[in-house]
């Protein structure tokens, strides 16, 4: 929670030189009289993260790679700890001083760190959504009150502000929008001669590239469905996807009275990083009404998502309502298919039919824990390899 009086609130972010820790950096750079960052951690963006030092002097910085983190440790002032590892991480999430710890990186490496930081009653802003997807069931337990995990992405976090207030047996089911992607009016031999450098031109956000893939093959809107499963602790028939275009709405509520809340605001992710650090305030974002629409001129529409065309959608529809091991086989078949797919392995069109094929080849039972989920996890990467390459060990790495 936000500290009274006029000591700054202390933040730490993970994933800090990603472009959504970017997002929350620059609230607090607007706001330095409510925040402190004290703890910073990155993968291996050297000039990036000495430049952050720079200008938030925080006291503790980690770098995954330890050759970054040895670069690192020579550009940035004496007094400024630098650690090094995965399990640095959780040294961040735990950092004295620190009252929110912000987790905008991808992938599962922080996951121990986020389970750490709720057992230890952190707030937490959560945008990484493989946490919940692959180990929801044993992250989601820890948290105390409804306001220590604050949704960052900003769809969930649209939700969580229209579930403020209500009880969740009102709730009738959550709409999550999408903007279509880069090509939702294609047909489909039209997507077949989809390029990567085509897919990673999002119409509406800047985000890393394998989330802009993710999000022209709608498997990103399927992977933040199952994220809002367990963030809302809903079944799999009270969540789904609608096609928005104009990506001005960014989540509904539908109640069992048959009225709905919507949350509408300009596509920018300082607006949602704004609401979960300074929660239950809200924070003036100075230039960002100058985005949205004059009322009098705002159009918008929604469709349904077109399964056929965009069939990741409908196979993470498919996880949902199995459950089990297959969440986290999707994950790491979908890190595979999209990796072959921008270094010209794997065609657009084959990015589903790969995920589908890890997905029936799994063998084993249900986790029981959060590592035995990212193990499977780990088990589809090396079986999308093995499928891609038949006969030859990968000299790939699949983290």
């Amino acid at each position: 929670m936000i500290r009274t009086g006029t000591t700054p609130s202390g933040i730490a972010v993970i994933g800090a030189t990603g472009s959504v820790g970017g997002a929350v950096l620059d609230v607090c750079r607007s706001f330095p009289d409510r925040f402190h960052v004290s703890a910073l951690s990155g993968l291996s963006n050297v000039s990036r993260m000495t430049a952050l030092v720079k200008e938030f002097s925080p006291e503790l910085v980690s770098m995954c790679d330890p050759e970054a983190a040895a670069s690192l440790k020579r550009l940035v002032p004496p007094g400024t700890k630098v650690l090094s590892g995965i399990d640095s991480l959780t040294d961040v999430a735990l950092f004295p001083g620190t009252d929110q710890v912000v987790f905008a990186s991808s992938g599962t490496a922080a996951i121990p760190a986020l389970m750490s930081a709720l057992e230890a009653g952190r707030s937490v802003s959560l945008a990484n959504k493989e946490s919940l997807v692959i180990a929801g069931p044993w992250v989601m337990p820890l948290v105390r009150s409804k306001d220590q995990m604050r949704p960052l992405d900003s769809e969930h976090n649209a939700v969580w502000q229209c579930l403020s207030g209500e009880t969740d047996r009102s709730i009738q089911s959550i709409l999550l929008t999408a903007s279509g992607g880069p090509f939702r009016a294609m047909g489909t031999r039209e997507l077949e001669r989809v390029t990567p450098r085509m897919a990673l031109k999002h119409p509406v956000w800047a985000m890393g590239a394998k989330i802009t893939v993710d999000s022209a093959t709608l498997m990103n809107k399927g992977l933040e469905i199952l994220e809002a499963m367990q963030l809302f602790r809903l079944p799999a028939g009270k969540v789904r996807a609608i096609v928005h275009p104009q990506s001005l709405v960014h989540g509904m509520v539908l109640f069992s009275d048959c009225t709905m809340k919507w949350l509408l605001s300009s596509p920018d992710m300082r607006i949602p990083a704004a609401v979960a650090l300074a929660y239950p305030e809200r924070l003036q974002i100075e230039d960002a009404a100058l985005e949205f629409p004059p009322l009098e001129t705002l159009s918008l529409s929604f469709e349904e998502p077109d399964l056929k065309r965009f069939p990741c959608l409908s196979i993470a529809m498919e996880a949902a309502r199995t459950g089990g091991a297959t969440p986290a086989l999707l994950v790491g078949a979908d890190d595979i298919a999209v990796k072959a797919f921008l270094e010209g392995q794997l065609s657009f069109t084959a990015i589903p039919g790969l995920i589908e094929q890890v997905l029936t080849s799994y063998p084993g039972p249900s986790p029981t824990s959060a590592e035995e989920a990212i193990a499977i996890m780990e088990w589809s990467k090396r079986k999308a390899l093995e499928i891609l390459c038949p006969g030859k060990p990968s000299r790939r790495s699949i983290s």
